[in-house]
C-alpha cells in the first residue's frame, strides 16, 4: 500500500503538506475530504476558472475517521501506520523521503529556527489570519447578516500586530524565514496568509517586504503549483451562492459565533 494524504485544499495546513509533497516529487495518493460536504453544505460551486484541481474522486470525509481518530484533515496513512497533524505530517514526510536539507536544515540552529516559528505561529498569525474568512464568508452564510465592521477591524489589528512581528523578528532582511533558502516555516506561513486574501483582504498591500517574501515562496515552489493549491481559497466568495438548510443554520449559528468571541 502507497503513501494516502487525507486533505481539503480549502485548509491551510492540508495546503502546506500537499505543496510540499508535490514540490517534492512525493508519491501519494491524494484522498479529498471536503470539509464542507454536499451533505453539509449543499451543492459547492465550482471552482473558478485556472489550474486544475486534484482529482481524488468521491469526497473521502468516511475514511478519515479511521485515519485520524480527531476525525480532522490532514491525515496521512502509509501502510498500516497512521499520522495526524500537519508539522508531524511534514516533518514525516521530509524524513522518509529525504527532501533537501534546507526545508528542514541539518544544522542545529538552522534547526532551530525553524523550530522556533512553527512554536510562535499558532498563537500569532493562525490565531487571526482564518478569522477573515469566517468573519467574511462562513458566518455570514450561516447567520443570513453581515457582521459589525468593528469586528473584523479588531481581528485585521491582531493580525497587523502579528505580520509586524513576522517581518521584524522572523524575516528581518533575508530572503527566507531561516536565510537564503524556502523552509518548512515559509510554507507553513504562507498558506495561513493566504486566507485573507482569499476573502478579499490583501494583507501584502503597502508590505512591500512581505510581498517580495510572498513572491520568492511562490518561485520557490512553482508558481502553477502555487496558484493550484489556492485556488479553491481564492473563489471562496463563491460559497455564498449556498442554499443552507434553515434547521442546519439554527444550529449551527450560535456555535458558529462562539468562535470568534
Amino acid at each position: 500500500m502507497g503513501l494516502e494524504l487525507y486533505l481539503d485544499l480549502l485548509s491551510q495546513p492540508c495546503r502546506s503538506i500537499y505543496i510540499f509533497a508535490r514540490s517534492n516529487n512525493i508519491p501519494f495518493e491524494f484522498k479529498h475530504v471536503e470539509l464542507f460536504k454536499d451533505s453539509v453544505l449543499g451543492k459547492r460551486p465550482a471552482a473558478g476558472s485556472g489550474a486544475e484541481q486534484p482529482r481524488a474522486g468521491p469526497s473521502n470525509s468516511e475514511g478519515t475517521g479511521k485515519v485520524n481518530l480527531l476525525k480532522k484533515v490532514p491525515a496521512l496513512k502509509d501502510g498500516d501506520f497512521t499520522l495526524a497533524e500537519c508539522t508531524a505530517i511534514l516533518l514525516y514526510l521530509s524524513r522518509k523521503y529525504n527532501t533537501p536539507d534546507h526545508w528542514y536544515p541539518s544544522d542545529i540552529q538552522k534547526r532551530a529556527r525553524v523550530d522556533e516559528y512553527l512554536s510562535w505561529h499558532h498563537a500569532n498569525i493562525r490565531a487571526n489570519a482564518p478569522k477573515t474568512m469566517w468573519i467574511k464568508v462562513l458566518i455570514p452564510l450561516f447567520t443570513g447578516q453581515p457582521l459589525p465592521s468593528e469586528k473584523l477591524q479588531e481581528v485585521m489589528d491582531g493580525l497587523s500586530t502579528s505580520l509586524k512581528q513576522f517581518e521584524e523578528r522572523f524575516l528581518q532582511d533575508k530572503a527566507f524565514i531561516i536565510g537564503s533558502e524556502i523552509s518548512l516555516a515559509d510554507l507553513v506561513a504562507i498558506v495561513e496568509l493566504m486566507q485573507p486574501v482569499g476573502v478579499g483582504c490583501d494583507i501584502f498591500e503597502d508590505r512591500p517586504r512581505l510581498m517580495e517574501w510572498r513572491r520568492r515562496v511562490e518561485d520557490a515552489v512553482g508558481k502553477e503549483l502555487f496558484f493550484q493549491a489556492h485556488e479553491m481559497i481564492l473563489n471562496i466568495k463563491e460559497l455564498s451562492n449556498i442554499q443552507i438548510d434553515p434547521q442546519l443554520k439554527e444550529q449551527l449559528a450560535p456555535v458558529l459565533m462562539k468562535m470568534l468571541k
